[in-house]
């Protein structure tokens, strides 16, 4: 029963090892999306910043129309005051500071579609330059920069070799004392 035990440690060694050692390759390989996938992000991205600005503007323009003299005292209609223009100021000032906000918003989502456009530009670019040299990026972190692809297989290969001939002195090691003892 227990030399089956140490068969099967034996077997799965190699594979445990390579295992272990390709990990990082596989980490490495799933964190770079493709210039292709940046692409499509950054268009989901602008879908998501247009339906945004499209409800801000929405919300102006309804602020706009509540702005309106008319409008205001039609909302405090229902409300009896002896002082009714200092409510009007105050609804005034009300929807005012919200359209200060909203517009503010409008801005900063203004500023961020700039951002992504150029970076959409940027990312088209590259995705082109990627499909018509056949993914230069690939080629260029082979050279051997930590981190790129190049040293993780040269240190995965290392780590495979070093385990190896620690198997194999444990075999000669093993080997010489069942020679001795017969």
């Amino acid at each position: 029963m227990r030399t089956k035990v140490r068969r099967f440690n034996k077997t799965w060694l190699p594979v445990l090892a390579a295992s272990i050692f390709l990990w990082p390759l596989v980490a490495y390989a799933q964190d770079q999306p493709s210039a292709a996938e940046e692409v499509d992000n950054i268009k989901l991205r602008l879908i998501e910043l247009s339906s945004t600005e499209e409800s801000l503007k929405l919300q102006v323009q309804q602020l706009d129309e509540a702005l309106k003299p008319e409008n205001i005292e039609r909302s405090l209609a229902g409300y009896g005051s002896t002082k009714p223009e200092e409510l009007r100021e105050q609804r005034r000032r009300q929807l005012s500071i919200e359209k200060t906000a909203v517009v503010g918003q409008l801005e900063i989502l203004t500023n961020q579609r700039s951002r992504l456009e150029t970076a959409l530009a940027t990312a088209e670019a590259h995705a082109y330059q990627q499909s018509a040299r056949g993914f230069p990026e690939i080629q260029n972190q082979l050279i051997g920069s930590p981190g790129s692809v190049r040293w993780l297989v040269t240190v995965s290969l290392l780590g495979m070799l070093l385990i190896a001939l620690v198997g194999a002195a444990l075999f000669k090691f093993r080997y010489a004392t069942r020679i001795r003892r017969s």
